[in-house]
């Protein structure tokens, strides 16, 4: 059996990692979906989010005999790697940018265990320009949907929101003694 790890932050999940995911499916038996648990960074949605929203979206998507299943770690991706009996690592590509950072990771990578192969995968001409940053950005900035994003990434969101509003408008009657 071929097990590869998809690594990332999933913060949101977007379409472009569906695209990644699903075209994995045709590469490998199993893909392990593993949210990084980063405690430098601030996430948008919790770890718990993030893995209900990419359990969701996951059964949506054409897998065809590939099992696929999420998990999160924390420390050195190949540890993981390795913990996991996986023999490959699947990294999105959508420009010379990203090619450049995740080709010295690759090569970090195979200097600390040499058994674990990095596969590039271009993502699809539709999601180029999409990443978690930015949707994050679009989230914050500009209002309730991202057509980059699944509808349930979309949906968690719009209730953050709600319940976010919702708090402020309780707290501001409070204040106004209502």
């Amino acid at each position: 059996m071929r097990r590869a790890i998809y690594p990332g932050s999933f913060d949101p999940v977007t379409n472009g990692h569906l695209d990644i995911i699903e075209r994995s499916c045709k590469l490998f038996d199993e893909i392990i979906i593993s949210i990084l648990v980063n405690p430098e960074k601030q996430p948008f949605f919790s770890i718990e989010e993030r893995h209900d929203m990419l359990t969701q979206v996951l059964r949506e998507i054409d897998r065809g005999s590939c099992d696929v299943r999420v998990d999160s770690f924390q420390g050195l991706l190949v540890n993981y790697a390795v913990a996991q009996k996986a023999h490959a690592i699947v990294r999105g590509i959508r420009a010379i940018s990203d090619y450049e950072y995740e080709l010295q990771m690759a090569l970090m990578n195979r200097r600390l265990e040499p058994s674990i192969e990095t596969v590039f995968m271009m993502s699809a001409e539709t999601y180029t320009y999409v990443s978690s940053r930015l949707v994050k950005e679009v989230f914050q900035l500009a209002g309730w949907t991202c057509p980059a994003v699944n509808r349930k990434a979309n949906e968690r969101k719009n209730e953050q929101s709600l319940a976010l509003t919702s708090q402020l408008a309780h707290g501001i009657l409070r204040f106004q003694g209502r």
